[in-house]
């Protein structure tokens, strides 16, 4: 059976003490394939992709996260959870 390629998660940040907490979050919970690129929207170098991308992605609300190019639906309303990160499969190995 051919594994699949890493999932893709990307953090999208205000580079503030709140976002803070939710980047480590995101990191301790992921494991070999996952790929995560954090987005600090305040750093120039990740502005315009950055920028770019929570307009396609519709975030309205810093801290946001992305799994596989869909944004959480957790973060376009109740906050970022672990269950909700676990619930995505981040953390688990690819089949």
């Amino acid at each position: 059976m051919e594994k699949k390629s890493k999932r893709k998660i990307e953090v999208f940040t205000a580079g503030c003490p709140v976002c803070e907490p939710v980047v480590e979050m995101v990191k301790s919970l992921t494991c070999s394939d996952c790929d995560v690129t954090v987005y600090d929207l305040q750093q120039s170098s990740d502005n315009k992709v950055g920028i770019d991308l929570t307009k396609a992605y519709g975030i309205k609300a810093l801290p946001s996260v992305a799994v596989n190019g869909k944004l959480f639906s957790c973060c376009q309303s109740n906050g970022i959870t672990g269950k909700a990160l676990r619930n995505a499969g981040i953390g688990e190995p690819l089949q």
